[in-house]
């Protein structure tokens, strides 16, 4: 199992993971902006280009990763609450084990399912605050 931070922004994640990538170097492995996904529909035309989904490497385990969490959107960024624990497991199996433990007292904010870019994923926030996301994607490889 790994366990990679997620970084929330209010519309400036691009910039930020520019500045990371020139502290740490490497290439994104991945860049989703919103005019990409099944969503794009409901995404107003001036916030098309930013990031859905951003990913990158520090290591061969650990992946830095974030997301423009826009108001417009339905997000507020609250400073100090901007960023989730993402959880990759082995198998679905685990990943529903570990979302229903770290859930139990906690409040579910999106059900485990399948998505649009294939792996099981689920989000949450545990009953002492803290924010997870919990996935399984038999494509990453941990």
């Amino acid at each position: 199992m790994v366990i990679n931070p997620y970084l929330n922004f209010p519309g400036n994640t691009e910039e930020a993971f520019n500045f990371y990538r020139s502290v740490f170097g490497g290439e994104f492995a991945l860049l989703l902006r919103f005019k990409d996904t099944p969503e794009a529909a409901r995404v107003p035309a001036d916030l098309q280009d930013k990031i859905m989904h951003i990913a990158l490497p520090l290591s061969k385990t650990n992946v830095l990763m974030g997301t423009d969490a826009l108001e417009p959107m339905g997000h507020k960024i609250t400073s100090g609450t901007n960023h989730h624990l993402s959880v990759h497991t082995n198998s679905e199996a685990e990943t529903k084990a570990v979302f229903d433990a770290l859930a139990d007292g906690g409040t579910v904010t999106v059900p485990l399912d399948k998505t649009f870019w294939g792996a099981y994923f689920g989000m949450l926030t545990d009953r002492y605050g803290i924010q997870w996301m919990v996935s399984y994607d038999s494509n990453y490889q941990s």
